[in-house]
């Protein structure tokens, strides 16, 4: 086995039952990483730098192939259902050791990294691919370990991945071919069958949600960013709601676009880099974004271009509507050089209301705010997930339920504490559409939001005069700088009132059932904050 880079780990690969291999790739740099991608054809060159891919049949998340190794480490701590299914230990020993069988022989490519911006609890991981392309994705999203570093490296937990590699699942107890697999007592992460890029960051988001709490941080699915007055705000939300377009604000610094934690000091990034949707993304509307599509060190995944002069079309959706682009933090002109901030002052939660009854800005009491973080209600936006062709209306706890190795109470429960410990206001903004549902209204126009957005972070809602919402009990304000009035009441929007005061009823019923999981787990004040079922 040959192995070389700028330089090799003395914590070998034998650490991880990997052995004759052919070329071991050890932490090389972007420039390199580019060369090894282009000549083994992962990958081409556009117009102005970037690394344009394609992942294949897979081209988002593929949710309901992921396992949690039931053993007894973990076994009474982990939140098992439908999202965290147990795999047993016998068949993960299995299944490593065909994927270890598989790599003898092939190149791959190591990448020595932390997780976690704050340098207290910076989190060491490896990951170990067959491809150039799913490291260079590595070193762009986490914090590269130094030549210092790697003297005496030993990571807390380690991903192998391999592309080309798929689950048998009559022996393998897997659903498909499709694998991503945490094993908690072995501190390793198998990932198989898939050339999406989101199963790796996304694969150390789930553990680092199952491990920040011991340690007293509350994990978010959020981005975040922080004004000229040292401001912190918080921006929850799925994939698609405007997490990374609504933190990339040029007037304020960006902590990060989609992982955080909330600690004893404050926020900060998981993450050293950005995963942002760039689907029809407008040059006007989102600049720092639109800019990093140009930049050399970026990779374009299902990004269409055209060959002739290797220019992209960001407007194609030829291949997916989950086109994605994975960029270095330090490709936004305006991000943090420490990816930490101090406790926020508001806290916004953003839902894509696809069946557009939601008010597009509201304050949440504190109550409301755990009530509105266990249910999660958004929509699931086309091509983020495996089978999701349109947006679908989902509820998924704590805007993030598919990372979620514990119970969302847990979650909620701190997310109340630091909130009233550090007196931030929270909000909830519907990105989603207005003036009628998904084939009938429109998306919430992006300026409005920002318009919404800023006067939430400059104080300017405060003492606006609200209204309470009759279905669902949110404080609407009554106006809204840059936002005509009729907009902030989602009712004045519809053409036809019946037809919404109807789907306004079905909603609240659908939040009703959807709250029966949480309801004799939640303290009383959170139970009176629910939304109540609509009769008829």
């Amino acid at each position: 086995m040959q192995e070389y880079g700028p330089f090799v780990s003395p914590y070998g690969l034998d650490n991880h039952g990997i052995k004759n291999v052919g070329l071991a790739h050890w932490n090389f740099p972007t420039p390199a990483l580019y060369e090894q991608a282009v000549r083994r054809g992962e990958a081409t060159l556009a117009h102005g730098g970037a690394l344009v891919t394609r992942t294949g049949h897979h081209t988002g998340r593929s949710a309901n192939d992921k396992f949690i190794v039931d053993e007894p480490s973990s076994h009474d701590s982990v939140w098992w259902g439908d999202i965290n299914r147990p795999m047993s230990e016998e068949q993960f020993d299995g299944l490593h050791r065909r994927m270890l069988a598989y790599l003898q022989g092939r190149d791959i490519f190591i990448q020595d990294c932390f997780a976690v911006a704050d340098p207290k609890h910076r989190f060491p991981i490896r990951v170990i691919t067959e491809s150039a392309m799913h490291s260079l994705f590595a070193r762009n999203m986490f914090f590269w370990a130094t030549r210092d570093d790697v003297a005496d490296f030993k990571p807390e937990f380690t991903v192998i991945q391999a592309a080309r590699f798929h689950a048998e699942p009559e022996t393998d107890g897997t659903r498909s071919g499709v694998f991503v697999v945490v094993n908690f007592a072995k501190r390793t992460i198998l990932v198989g069958g898939t050339s999406y890029a989101g199963e790796i960051k996304k694969s150390i988001f789930s553990i680092l949600n199952y491990m920040m709490p011991e340690k007293g941080i509350l994990p978010m699915h959020c981005s975040a960013n922080i004004g000229k007055n040292g401001d912190t705000a918080v921006f929850f939300g799925l994939s698609g709601t405007g997490k990374t377009t609504l933190s990339a604000d040029s007037s304020r610094t960006l902590i990060g676009d989609d992982e955080h934690g909330w600690g004893p000091d404050g926020v900060f990034n998981f993450e050293d880099g950005c995963y942002a949707k760039v689907i029809k993304l407008n040059e006007k509307a989102e600049p720092e974004i639109y800019a990093t599509t140009k930049k050399f060190g970026t990779i374009l995944e299902n990004v269409m271009m055209h060959m002739d002069d290797r220019r992209l079309d960001l407007d194609d959706d030829a291949l997916t509507e989950n086109t994605r682009a994975s960029y270095p933090l330090s490709h936004i002109p305006n991000a943090s050089t420490t990816g930490c901030g101090g406790h926020p002052k508001n806290v916004i939660m953003l839902t894509c209301d696809a069946f557009g009854v939601m008010p597009p800005v509201s304050r949440l009491t504190n109550d409301q705010a755990m009530y509105h973080f266990l249910s999660g209600y958004t929509a699931k936006l086309a091509g983020t997930e495996a089978g999701v062709k349109e947006p679908q209306a989902v509820f998924s706890a704590c805007f993030g339920a598919p990372f979620l190795p514990r119970n969302p109470i847990v979650y909620s429960e701190m997310l109340g504490q630091l909130l009233a410990k550090h007196d931030t206001k929270c909000w909830l903004v519907n990105t989603g559409w207005s003036g009628g549902g998904v084939g009938v209204g429109a998306r919430m126009k992006i300026a409005h939001t920002r318009a919404m957005i800023n006067a939430v972070l400059s104080g300017g809602l405060d003492d606006v005069p609200v209204a309470t919402d009759p279905n669902f009990g949110l404080l609407v304000p009554q106006s809204c700088p840059g936002v005509p009035d009729e907009v902030l009441i989602p009712r004045n929007t519809w053409a036809d009132k019946a037809a919404y005061d109807e789907i306004a009823r079905d909603l609240t019923r659908r939040f009703a059932r959807n709250f029966v999981q949480f309801e004799d787990k939640v303290d009383e004040g959170v139970r009176k904050a629910a939304i109540q079922p609509a009769d008829g």
